[in-house]
C-alpha cells in the first residue's frame, strides 16, 4: 500500500510539473511580446499568441488541411466573441487579425500607417525588390510602368485576340484527350499567356520548363520558412534558384539584343522594364527586373486558372445558372456582323451575367486568403491598439464568407450580384488601395475569353467529382480536377 501511495504522489508531482511547464510555454510569447508593451498590452485585441515560436500556426495548419478550413477562424470568434479583429501569432511574429470590411479597407488604404508585411518565405521566394517588398514610393513607380502593358485599353485589345485564339486551340486540343487534369491543363493556358505579354515568348520547352519551378514555389510561398530538406520551403528554394538562373540568362540576352534595337518593334513587359529609368537616370539592375518577372508571372497565371476551373465547375453543378450563363453567350453571337472574326472588348463588356458568375467565383474561391500587412506606428483601430512593428492579416475569407453581407455564403449564386454593389472593403478579390492587383483586368479577360468558348462548345466530364478539396497554397480538387472534356454539337463553335 506504501508503495502505491508512493507512485500516486510521485504521479501528481509528475502531472503538477507538466502542467507548470504548459502554464509557462503558453505564456511565453505573452512575455516576449506583450509585456514589453507596458499599458497598450490592455488594448490589444482579444487573442492569444500560442505556443512560443510556432505560436498559432499547428491550428491554422491543421484547419485549412481538414475539410474545414473556416474552424480556424471559427475558434477565434467561439474564445473571444465577434470581435472582428484578434491578435495571435503567425508565420513568426505577433500579428493581429482582421476580419470586417471597415477594418480592412482602413488598413489597405492607409499606407501612411501600415506598410507590406509579408513573411520571410513570401518575401525570399517571390523577391525582396518585386512589389511585395519595395517601397511605397517604389511601388508606385513600377505600378505606373506596369499598368499600360498589362491592364491598358490598347493592350488589353491586342490581348484579347491571342488568348481567343490559344483559348480555341487548347480546347479542341483538349476534346481528343482521352482524360486530363482539368487544373494543370488550364494553369498551363495561362502561364503560356503571361510568358507572351511579358517576354515575347512561345518557347512551349522554356515555358514547361518555368512552370514546373512554379508550381514547387508556390508551396512555399505559404509555408513556415523552415530550410531543411523534405520542407516545402526548402523545396521553393531550390526552385527559386532555377527560375533566377533562366530569367538571367533571358535579360542577359535581351540586354544584349537591344543594343541594336529598332524603335518599329513592339515592345513586351521587359523591354519596358530595360527602359524605365528614374529622375536622376537610374535604370533596374537585373535583380529588381528579375524579382518583378517572378511576381507576375507567378500571379499572373495562377489565380486565372484555377478561377477558370471553379466556374466551371461550380456552372456545371447549377445547369439554371450554367443556362443562363450560356445563353448570354449565344446573344452576344448573334448579334455579330457577318464579317467580324473573334471577340471584342465591346463584346466582353457586354458579358453582364458571366462578370457576376466570375466575381461569385472570386469570392466564393477566395485565390488569396489573407495579405499581410505591417504597422509602421501605433495605431488605433476599432478601440484596439495595433503596437508598431506588429504584422496584420486581412482575412479575405471571413469577409467573403460573412453571412451578413453575403447570405447563405457558401452557396454558388451569381444572381446574389444582381442589383448589388457591395460596400468598400467587403470585395476583396484583388486586394485594395495602392497595392491592389495590377493584373485584375487581364485576369478577368482571360477568364471570361475562356467561360465564353467553354460555354459554346465544351462539357466537362469530372471523373472524380467527390475528390476532396486542398485550401493550401489555393483551393483544388486533390485530383487537380481530373476529367474529361466533351465538344458538344453547336452551331456556334
Amino acid at each position: 500500500m506504501e508503495l502505491g501511495s508512493t507512485w500516486v504522489v510521485l504521479l501528481s508531482i509528475l502531472v503538477g510539473v507538466v502542467g507548470i511547464i504548459k502554464g509557462l510555454l503558453k505564456r511565453a510569447n505573452w512575455w516576449f511580446y506583450e509585456v514589453k508593451l507596458g499599458e497598450k498590452q490592455y488594448s490589444l485585441p482579444p487573442g492569444d499568441l500560442g505556443w512560443p515560436f510556432i505560436g498559432n500556426m499547428l491550428s491554422f495548419l491543421r484547419a485549412f488541411k481538414s475539410t474545414d478550413p473556416d474552424s480556424f477562424m471559427d475558434s477565434f470568434v467561439t474564445r473571444f466573441g465577434h470581435a472582428g479583429i484578434y491578435k495571435a501569432f503567425m508565420f513568426g511574429n505577433p500579428s493581429i487579425i482582421v476580419t470586417t470590411p471597415e477594418t480592412c479597407k482602413r488598413i489597405l488604404n492607409d499606407d501612411d500607417a501600415f506598410m507590406p508585411g509579408w513573411p520571410t518565405s513570401t518575401m525570399e521566394l517571390i523577391g525582396k525588390k518585386s512589389f511585395v517588398g519595395i517601397s511605397h514610393e517604389e511601388h508606385n513607380r513600377l505600378r505606373r510602368l506596369t499598368a499600360a502593358p498589362v491592364n491598358g485599353y490598347e493592350a488589353l485589345s491586342v490581348y484579347t485576340q491571342y488568348i481567343e485564339e490559344n483559348v480555341k486551340s487548347a480546347l479542341e486540343k483538349w476534346a481528343n484527350m482521352e482524360k486530363l487534369e482539368f487544373l494543370t491543363q488550364l494553369r498551363k493556358l495561362t502561364f503560356m499567356i503571361i510568358m507572351y505579354i511579358f517576354l515575347s515568348s512561345e518557347s512551349e520547352h522554356l515555358m514547361e520548363a518555368l512552370e514546373k519551378e512554379y508550381t514547387v514555389l508556390n508551396y512555399g510561398i505559404r509555408a513556415m520558412a523552415i530550410n531543411f530538406p523534405g520542407f516545402a520551403y526548402y523545396k521553393a528554394l531550390k526552385a527559386r534558384k532555377n527560375l533566377v538562373g533562366v530569367l538571367q540568362s533571358i535579360v542577359g540576352k535581351r540586354r544584349n539584343q537591344k543594343k541594336g534595337y529598332s524603335s518599329t518593334k513592339k515592345k513586351d513587359m521587359m523591354d519596358s522594364l530595360l527602359d524605365v529609368e528614374d529622375q536622376s537616370g537610374r535604370k533596374l539592375s537585373d535583380e529588381e527586373i528579375i524579382d518583378v518577372l517572378i511576381m507576375y508571372l507567378n500571379a499572373g497565371h495562377e489565380s486565372s486558372g484555377h478561377t477558370m476551373m471553379w466556374a466551371t465547375i461550380f456552372l456545371q453543378e447549377h445547369p439554371e445558372f450554367l443556362h443562363k450563363a450560356k445563353a448570354e453567350q449565344e446573344r452576344i453571337i448573334r448579334k455579330r456582323s457577318p464579317g467580324q472574326k473573334g471577340l471584342t472588348l465591346n463584346e466582353y463588356r457586354e458579358m453582364e451575367y458571366l462578370s457576376k458568375v466570375i466575381d461569385e467565383t472570386l469570392r466564393l474561391v477566395t485565390f488569396s486568403l489573407t495579405v499581410f500587412r505591417e504597422a509602421r506606428k501605433d495605431v488605433s483601430i476599432s478601440g484596439y491598439t495595433i503596437p508598431k512593428g506588429w504584422k496584420i492579416l486581412v482575412w479575405f475569407r471571413s469577409v467573403h464568407f460573412n453571412p451578413e453581407i453575403y447570405p447563405n455564403p457558401k452557396e454558388f449564386n451569381p444572381s446574389r450580384w444582381d442589383n448589388f454593389t457591395p460596400r468598400g472593403g467587403s470585395f476583396l478579390p484583388f486586394g485594395a488601395g495602392s497595392r491592389l492587383c495590377p493584373g485584375n483586368d487581364l485576369a478577368k479577360l482571360e477568364i471570361a475569353i475562356f467561360l465564353h468558348h467553354f460555354l459554346l462548345g465544351y462539357h466537362l466530364e469530372r471523373c472524380n467529382p467527390r475528390s476532396r478539396v486542398m485550401y493550401l497554397p489555393h483551393s483544388r480538387p486533390t485530383d487537380n480536377c481530373l476529367a474529361k472534356i466533351k465538344k458538344c454539337p453547336s452551331s456556334f463553335v
